[in-house]
């Protein structure tokens, strides 16, 4: 795996993140990410868009093992689809699709970094009290008042996703004046309010395809060494989208090609971690713009 256990002492101060080097507090221990990361996605959901990414119990531990072999720092692990126009389930039923995927994986692979999709608290503190390691929120804070100081207690990273409306709504004809600079500002805005609840570590997500038009997606894709002064890690999700669909006229299951080309895209305009439903691919993404830079 892509991370290092430093200590368990909380004394020692995160160093300031550099293009490789950052700290993150996880419970109970301090590991150091070696970016990029290559982050996989386990949808425990009946609708996600990519019907291969969905798991259900009996292949959760064979899925989560594969993308591990293959290289994924971490598994982002989701109970509630947000495509576009996806409908909202209960915070009952959320939890019984995500928290015996997460037992069985951390019971299976304690050493995994585990992520939960999610914007409700009650669904992340109960995530993170069976095994999830850190917290991905489409929301922002802005769904649940609660989710920002539940994360700061909880002690875990936190990834905070812009998002123009609601999964129900963001297609509706989303609008912005300058697409980059809203986001942006957003972003920046909200990175500040994860620090006032006392949120240690912040990742940030432009989120494409969450309230954006093909042409918006692709401005955000430009624009992301914008993003990556405001000093955080940037996350990509660019996994198999409809913005790759539109312009190759090709379906989810068939866009791993376009994923790979936009994944590298990202990752040479400062992306962090990759969101990906297929790791493997990924990973040959990290290894080759690496030897672009004269990193290998």
């Amino acid at each position: 795996m892509d991370l290092v256990r430093i200590s368990t002492d909380h004394s020692q101060l995160a160093r300031p993140m550099t293009e490789h080097a950052i700290t993150w507090r996880i419970k109970d221990r301090l590991v150091e990410p070696r970016f990029p990361l290559v982050m996989g996605i386990l949808n425990a959901t009946p609708d996600s868009f990519h019907a291969a990414s969905r798991v259900g119990f009996d292949s959760t531990l064979e899925r989560a093992e594969r993308m591990l072999e293959e290289g994924a720092a971490m598994l982002d692990i989701g109970g509630a689809s947000s495509r576009p126009g996806a409908m909202e389930v209960t915070t009952d039923e959320e939890l019984r699709r995500v928290l015996p995927v997460i037992a069985a994986i951390h019971l299976r692979f304690p050493d995994a970094l585990l992520s939960i999709d999610t914007w409700r608290a009650e669904v992340a503190h109960a995530a993170v009290a069976g095994g999830a390691s850190m917290v991905n929120d489409i929301g922002a804070g802005l769904l649940d008042a609660e989710m920002m100081p539940t994360v700061a207690g909880l002690g875990v990273p936190y990834i905070a996703m812009h998002m123009q409306g609601t999964p129900g709504t963001m297609q509706n004809d989303p609008r912005y004046e300058d697409v980059a600079a809203e986001v942006t500002l957003f972003l920046s805005d909200r990175i500040q309010a994860a620090r006032a609840a006392g949120i240690a570590d912040v990742i940030i997500d432009p989120g494409f395809g969450f309230g954006k038009t093909t042409a918006h997606n692709f401005a955000l894709l430009r624009a992301l060494p914008r993003l990556s002064v405001l000093g955080v890690p940037v996350l990509a999700g660019l996994s198999r989208k409809r913005m790759i669909n539109a312009v190759l006229g090709t379906t989810p299951d068939a866009a791993l090609n376009g994923t790979t080309a936009l994944n590298t895209i990202a990752l040479l305009n400062g992306a962090a971690i990759l969101r990906v439903h297929d790791v493997k691919e990924a990973k040959e993404v990290v290894a080759l713009v690496a030897a672009v830079r004269g990193h290998r």
